[in-house]
């Protein structure tokens, strides 16, 4: 999965250094309280871009006065990570927290390297969003934190849109189709930029349909491509399709769709908060006309499905400090500090009362309607196998907006999603 999940303030893209300091600690076989913990310090890894430096500090502080211990942040870089975590979580001095992927985290726990968090959760997590915390729960118990989301929103450009003679935002999945019908017919502009194989965008109609991708065959998993909501979910997409003129075996980054937007003849893409600023970066001429809004669903109450990618927080469960780690954790994700995370990058946060840090953010507060509703590719282990390149889900995708029936596209390609499914771990 792409991990560009730094939202756009306005449509500049903001990457915050992480501060860093402490000593080694020790044992913490200790109740919570000021001093409790005092001398040790706590190892944290956070992703480059994840954690603003201020933030961090102000974060720092009131650990430390609420503990007596420290916090050591330690960036890593998204590159090579997953196999850095997987390697630390099975050394015996493992980093105390780590910040994972949340799709990620199902395989983490898999392997036992993720402590339980259940005590956690009914101490601080009654308010977290169900579809933001699913990730954080495997075989119903809960193994991380839900700690920050982005996801998918339509990025419009508002001259062309006004050249049509259109003057609200769709609520409805119709009023948009109506909206590109009437660009098509007024304007000489792309509708609608949409790639043959924007697979995460499809993953999110699926989530509308209240589908999945895969199912349960006994003990094993197996491909769910041909279930009728599946079906319902390409032919949605095959809708968006018929409104462009992108190639229909690439996906949104074969060329960046952005940059495509970027030269002012496309009236709209579906995308990340952070392609704003890309095509912002490709034209600056291009930002005065930009303008957001959430991708809308069957109904005006209820938004499009869409695909939450972000990021969890984890004890590791080698740590001999657990008991400070989840005193972190509240501070971490307290209202105060979850809220001032959301505001500072934009992000969305894990409980909805905390949603009004986002606004004036444009991007963001378009984002944070469809959280609720939103969801992942599917939470397994074996998932991961499947989307290897070439992925499968994006051939079948390119089969039917060739012509293909969705039921014979999805025959083609199951045989080998169900082998990857069964790839031992």
């Amino acid at each position: 999965m792409k991990r560009k999940l730094i939202a756009a303030i306005g449509v500049a893209g903001m990457l915050f250094s992480v501060a860093a300091c402490g000593d080694d600690g020790g044992d913490s076989g200790k109740s919570a309280g000021p001093d409790s913990y005092k001398g040790q310090t706590l190892v944290v890894w956070t992703m480059d871009g994840s954690a603003p430096a201020d933030w961090s500090k102000d974060v720092q502080a009131a650990f430390e006065k609420k503990t007596g211990a420290k916090v050591k942040f330690e960036t890593q870089k998204w590159d090579g990570i997953q196999q850095k975590v997987t390697t630390a979580l099975s050394e015996s001095n493992p980093p105390d927290v780590i910040e994972i992927g949340n799709t990620q985290t199902p395989a983490y726990a898999a392997t036992g390297g993720l402590a339980e968090l259940e005590d956690l959760k009914k101490e601080i997590g009654a308010e977290w969003t169900d579809s933001v915390n699913q990730s954080s729960i495997f075989e119903d118990k809960q193994y991380a934190a839900p700690w920050y989301f982005a996801n998918r929103v339509v990025i419009y450009n508002k001259k062309i849109w006004a050249e049509a003679g259109i003057k609200d935002t769709p609520k409805t999945r119709d009023e948009f189709f109506t909206a590109l019908e009437t660009i098509d017919k007024k304007t000489d502009a792309e509708p609608i930029y949409m790639p043959g194989q924007n697979w995460y965008f499809f993953d999110g109609l699926i989530i509308g349909q209240g589908a999945d991708l895969v199912k349960k065959d006994g003990d094993t998993y197996v491909s769910n491509l041909a279930d009728p909501k599946v079906t319902a979910a390409m032919e949605i997409y095959e809708k968006y399709a018929s409104f462009s003129t992108a190639p229909k075996d690439k996906d949104e980054a074969t060329p960046q769709q952005a940059e495509v937007f970027a030269k002012g003849k496309t009236g709209a893409f579906i995308g990340m908060g952070w392609e704003a600023a890309t095509a912002v970066a490709a034209n600056k001429a291009i930002e005065k006309d930009l303008g957001y809004f959430t991708i809308p669903g069957e109904s005006a109450d209820k938004p499009e499905g869409v695909f939450l990618g972000g990021s969890n927080l984890a004890v590791a469960a080698g740590s001999e400090k657990q008991e400070l780690a989840k005193e972190f954790l509240k501070v971490v994700l307290s209202d105060e500090f979850e809220g001032a995370l959301a505001k500072a990058n934009g992000v969305i946060p894990n409980k909805k009362s905390l949603e009004g840090n986002l606004a004036g953010n444009a991007v963001a507060e378009a984002a944070a309607p469809a959280a609720a509703v939103g969801g992942t590719t599917p939470l397994i282990p074996q998932w991961a196998a499947v989307e290897n390149t070439p992925n499968p889900i994006k051939a079948y995708m390119t089969a039917v907006l060739k012509g293909k029936s969705p039921a014979d596209a999805a025959k083609d390609v199951e045989s080998e999603i169900n082998e990857r499914l069964a790839q031992e771990n």
